[in-house]
C-alpha cells in the first residue's frame, strides 16, 4: 500500500481564468516548445488536469521522480527542464556545482513531517533518543529537521545511531521494531497513526520554512520561447493550487486513486495543512533561509562550509511570474 510514497505527499478553473504571462505573438512559437517536467506522484500531472488548467499551448512531457535530489541531478544531466524540490536538495545542488537554476519559489505547508516512535516507546522527547537507532531519509527535510531537533536538545547526530533509509525501508524497519524512531513525512505518518503502530514524538511544523523551489535547466533559459512556456507552466501550477485549495474534496478525489491512499485520509491531510501552496518569484529572504539550512548541514560535516547559494538563483522568469 505504501508504494509510491518515497517523498512527502504534495510537496501537494478554466483557461479563461488563467492570465497567460506571454503575448499572443508567442503562440505559434510556443506550439513548438516542449517542456520536460519532473513530477511526484499525485502532483503536477494530477493537479493541473484536476483544476482544468492543463490545456497547454506547448507540449509537456512528464517524468515521475521520488526525490528532489534525483530531479536536480536530472536537470544537471540535461534530462529534465523543470522540476521542484525543498531547500535541502537545492543546497546540495549548489554545493556540488550542479547546472541548475532556481527560477521560482513554491510556498507550502510544513505539516505532516515529524519524528515518530513505536506506540509502546518510552521516549517522550528527542533527548530520550540518545544512543538509540533513528532512521531518516538522507538529503531531505527529514534529515534537516532531525538535526535541528537534536540541536534543540544540545545533541548532534553523533549522539544517536543514525540509520539512512528510503521511505519503504524506513516504514518496514519501524513497524518491525528495528528502529527506535524515524524522521519522516507524508502519508506514512497517517498510516502509522491509523493502525496504532506509532505516534508522533515531535512535529517539524515550526522548524521548516515551508519554502520549496522550482528549478529550470539553465541551458534553456536563453530561449525567449522557453522562458515564456516555463513561466506559463509555473503560473498555471499556482492557479491549480489556488483552485483546489478552495475545493479540497475535489483535490482528494483526484489524488487518492493515483497515490493509492484512501480518499478520506487524503482529505484529512489537506484539511490539516497549516498554509496553502502558492507559486511566486523568489526573493532575497528565500536565500537567507536556505543559507540557514546550508549552515546546519555544514556544522554536522554533511556539506562543506560557506556554500555560495546566490549564483544558483536566476531572475530569468521573475518578470513573467505571478504571486
Amino acid at each position: 500500500m505504501m508504494r509510491g510514497f518515497a517523498r512527502r505527499a504534495f510537496l501537494a478553473g478554466s483557461l479563461g481564468a488563467v492570465a497567460l504571462p506571454y503575448s499572443r505573438a508567442y503562440a505559434a512559437d510556443l506550439s513548438r516548445v516542449t517542456l520536460r517536467v519532473a513530477t511526484f506522484r499525485g502532483q503536477d500531472n494530477t493537479l493541473l488536469p484536476a483544476a482544468g488548467v492543463a490545456d497547454f499551448p506547448y507540449r509537456v512531457e512528464y517524468s515521475e521522480f521520488n526525490s528532489g535530489s534525483l530531479i536536480s541531478r536530472a536537470i544537471d544531466a540535461d534530462a529534465i527542464d523543470l522540476g521542484g524540490w525543498s531547500e535541502i536538495p537545492m543546497v546540495c545542488a549548489a554545493a556540488s556545482g550542479a547546472r541548475v537554476s532556481i527560477v521560482a519559489t513554491l510556498d507550502g505547508p510544513t505539516t505532516n513531517q515529524a519524528v515518530v516512535v513505536p506506540a509502546n516507546s518510552t521516549a517522550h522527547s528527542i533527548a530520550d533518543l540518545r544512543g538509540k537507532k533513528v532512521g531518516y531519509i538522507r538529503s531531505t527535510t527529514a534529515h534537516y529537521f532531525l538535526i535541528r531537533m537534536l540541536q534543540q536538545q544540545g545533541m548532534t547526530m553523533r549522539d544517536i545511531m543514525p540509520v539512512p533509509l528510503g521511505m519503504s525501508d524506513g516504514l518496514t524497519a519501524l513497524k518491525s521494531g528495528s528502529l527506535d524512531a524515524w524522521a519522516t513525512y507524508g502519508y506514512a505518518i497517517q498510516f502509522l497513526q491509523a493502525d496504532g503502530s506509532a505516534r508522533i514524538l515531535q512535529s517539524a511544523a515550526d522548524i521548516l520554512s515551508g519554502h520549496y523551489f522550482i528549478g529550470a535547466n539553465p541551458r534553456k533559459l536563453g530561449d525567449a520561447n522557453f522562458r515564456a512556456a516555463a513561466a506559463d507552466y509555473i503560473n498555471r501550477l499556482g492557479h491549480a493550487y489556488a483552485i483546489l485549495s478552495t475545493d479540497k474534496p475535489r483535490w482528494a478525489r483526484a489524488v487518492a486513486p493515483v497515490t493509492h491512499v484512501p480518499e478520506p485520509m487524503v482529505l484529512e491531510y489537506l484539511n490539516g495543512t497549516n498554509r496553502p501552496y502558492r507559486t511566486r518569484p523568489w526573493k532575497e529572504s528565500d536565500i537567507t533561509t536556505a543559507e540557514q539550512v546550508s549552515q546546519t548541514f555544514s556544522a554536522e560535516g554533511f556539506l562543506p562550509a560557506n556554500i555560495k547559494l546566490k549564483p544558483i538563483f536566476s531572475a530569468a522568469l521573475s518578470g513573467l511570474l505571478k504571486g
